[in-house]
């Protein structure tokens, strides 16, 4: 309880101080612990051994998450846009007992979810029937489900301590920042924001800022009403954010259009979650957006690498943080360092002490890691070019006219887009740009032809991850005949 121990301390020597706040209302240190405790005793009292939850961001999503910590109860974060399907199997795999949820409509159709038993948090309790017995690795605290590779979230089994060495080590490297008020952009059942956002908050001593999704122009999985992201932030004057590159992508597109300016607050953003072009980030921070690419995965509690002020190279995603070591096999990042117990249906695969990422990386002589592409997206032409299409994706959505961009090409003769362009953009327009990008590409990673999706690449069609990548096999077999057309029908 390295966390909670940390806030009882700073409740002790500044207890007036604010440490979490919402829409509604704001918490002192001092009241954030009578608030934890408080929720702490009532799953000690109703002998919860796992909990549930599913719940708009604000306040309650916290007090709760620290109190499951102070009661030693695991807690399993459920994303607001998952499917019906899916939040039944991770009801059912994840052996929860009860469930506290906002949203009591959203779980009325599900066969494993029973009555309401009581009130906590301001939010209802509800047994779950017929829980599975499931077996745990010993000191799991936090199931976080992630997208996979297919349509079934997968469980990542995560420790107190793998939690809490993450948060330590981003405060380590971030202390000499003056970064006291942090505005959780992301939905809190993202690890990366409820770690290295909320917890990495708290260890400095600063204040928490979690109003509901709503205001922060979020819906579902990728919908973003930018202009009021742009507006919650003006309002909260944060001094530190976290974005994904789509969010980070979009405040741009909304200063270009609206004459926006970030406010003078912001000291630190950090973005993460898929590849980031370099003139991208350079475009940010000269508008006054102070952004800083990094790297992670759930499975080492979310951060592993992150650039820094003073410590920062542009195109890469960082020096790796002091908690873990980061090596290379054949192109493939490996980490080693504090990271999950298991996954749910196979405890077995963290037994080696080094975890294969599945990322393709390299790192320069200044020890800056660099990410290239993913291993099984590596495109091999009819030619044989290894082609990481990540990198052409990247550079084909710095035109604010592209919303989304997915590069097919494998055993084919040349590279292909499926683009979802922006209203009102020309065909004639989409093909000026391909070709001004063509001309900074090799020959063998040029767009030689592209065609227009019938509609946006959603989560809840199965054709994105929850933070926003592409499934390359599913698009694949969706658009199969737009694929084949491409290429004049031949493969």
């Amino acid at each position: 309880m390295q966390l909670i121990e940390q806030i009882r301390h700073l409740a002790g020597q500044h207890p007036e101080s604010l440490a979490l706040s919402g829409e509604h209302r704001k918490y002192s240190y001092r009241a954030l612990m009578v608030a934890v405790e408080g929720i702490a005793a009532e799953l000690r009292e109703r002998n919860i051994q796992v909990l549930g939850l599913y719940a708009d961001n604000g306040p309650n999503w916290l007090l709760v998450d620290l109190a499951c910590q102070l009661a030693e109860t695991t807690i399993v974060p459920l994303p607001v846009f998952f499917s019906q399907p899916q939040l039944a199997h991770t009801i059912r795999t994840s052996g929860m007992q009860a469930l506290l949820t906002d949203d009591c409509e959203r779980f009325t159709s599900l066969r494993e979810i029973g009555q309401a038993q009581a009130e906590i948090a301001e939010m209802a309790l509800i047994e779950v029937l017929g829980a599975e017995q499931t077996v745990l690795p010993v000191q799991t605290a936090k199931i976080t489900f992630t997208s996979g590779s297919t349509g079934t979230p997968r469980g990542v089994c995560l420790s107190e301590q793998t939690q809490f060495a993450t948060a330590e080590a981003l405060v380590k490297q971030l202390g000499p920042l003056d970064s006291r008020i942090h505005l959780c952009l992301l939905p809190l059942a993202t690890l990366l924001e409820n770690v290295a956002g909320a917890y990495s908050s708290w260890l400095r001593g600063g204040q928490v800022v979690a109003p509901p999704m709503a205001s922060l122009g979020l819906t579902g999985s990728s919908g973003l009403d930018v202009a009021q992201m742009a507006k919650c932030i003006d309002e909260h004057l944060p001094h530190s954010l976290i974005l994904l590159p789509q969010m980070l992508k979009a405040l741009l597109e909304h200063c270009e259009r609206s004459g926006w300016q970030p406010p003078s607050s912001l000291r630190f953003v950090a973005v993460g979650g898929g590849k980031v072009a370099t003139k991208l980030l350079l475009q940010a921070r000269s508008i006054g957006l102070p952004v800083y690419e990094g790297y992670g995965l759930s499975e080492c509690g979310s951060v592993v690498a992150l650039n820094l002020p003073g410590s920062d190279r542009p195109g890469a995603v960082g020096r790796p943080l002091p908690h873990c070591e980061v090596a290379l096999k054949a192109g493939e990042v490996m980490v080693r360092g504090p990271r999950y117990l298991g996954y749910l249906d196979d405890a077995g695969e963290c037994e080696s002490h080094w975890l294969a990422t599945g990322d393709l990386g390299e790192i320069d002589a200044d020890g800056f890691l660099h990410i290239t592409g993913r291993k099984k997206n590596i495109l091999i032409s009819a030619f044989g070019r290894n082609i990481s299409p990540e990198w052409i994706e990247s550079e084909v959505l710095l035109e604010p006219m592209v919303q989304q961009c997915v590069v097919v090409g494998d055993a084919r003769p040349h590279c292909a887009a499926l683009i979802f362009p922006r209203p009102g953009s020309s065909r004639e327009q989409l093909d000026n740009w391909l070709a001004a990008v063509n001309n900074k590409l090799p020959d063998y990673a040029q767009v030689r032809s592209w065609a227009e999706l019938p509609a946006p690449l959603t989560f809840a069609d199965g054709l994105l991850t929850a933070n926003g990548r592409p499934r390359r096999d599913r698009i694949a077999e969706r658009y199969q005949d737009s694929i084949e057309n491409l290429y004049g029908g031949i493969s």
